[in-house]
């Protein structure tokens, strides 16, 4: 929601950008809900923002988005937890519910050997507001992570996986070493039960919260 709020602050066209922006937040509480109770859901309500936008705008914003909105609000263990599992010889891949647009930069930052993520439909040049299929979010997100493992003959039980949100349980439940970090309540919840490791990657050196 914050990387599609800069990109309607930042529309070419001032009518435009005034009326994405404020239909943007009028809708927030109903998003919120949303979100709440199926992140499935969510993405396609509000994937749908979008449409009108133009590729080509999309694609070149990428880097003013992950200069001015994204690299200010990683966590600064975040980087390193990734850098670590590299060097344990892991293949260290995304899998976003986000748009493919505007991750390059994300990519390069942390040096992701892949990336899954939602890709939006366009016509003529410009975004439809549908979502190629499959949506990813809560079983997809799993699905998706086995069916990588399956393509590189990876073990899913020999894998890891991280997440900040309940809505990724089901892709945490299908690997063999998964964390919660930085969780929101449902999954520190379960991660608590299960026995989990709970990062904090608030702090530079990543550290077990329990």
């Amino acid at each position: 929601m914050t990387r599609y709020a800069f990109l309607a602050k930042n529309h070419p066209s001032r009518v435009r950008a005034a009326l994405k922006y404020a239909k943007l937040l009028a809708s927030v509480p109903v998003l919120i809900g949303l979100d709440l109770y199926s992140r499935r859901l969510f993405n396609e309500v509000f994937y749908r923002e979008y449409r009108g936008l133009e590729r080509a705008w999309l694609e070149s914003m990428a880097e003013r988005v992950f200069k001015e909105e994204v690299r200010p609000k990683i966590y600064p263990g975040a980087k390193a937890l990734v850098e670590a599992d590299r060097a344990a010889g892991y293949r260290v891949v995304l899998v976003t519910g986000g748009l493919d647009f505007d991750l390059p930069p994300v990519v390069r930052y942390f040096g992701f050997d892949h990336a899954i993520s939602n890709r939006l439909v366009f016509a003529d040049g410009r975004a439809t507001g549908a979502v190629e299929p499959p949506l990813l979010a809560e079983q997809e997100k799993q699905e998706a992570l086995r069916r990588f493992c399956r393509d590189y003959n990876v073990d899913t039980g020999q894998s890891k996986a991280y997440s900040d949100s309940y809505s990724d349980l089901p892709m945490l439940e299908s690997v063999g070493w998964p964390a919660a970090a930085n969780p929101d309540r449902r999954l520190r919840r379960v991660a608590l039960a299960r026995g989990w490791p709970i990062l904090d990657l608030k702090k530079a050196e990543h550290g077990n919260t329990r």
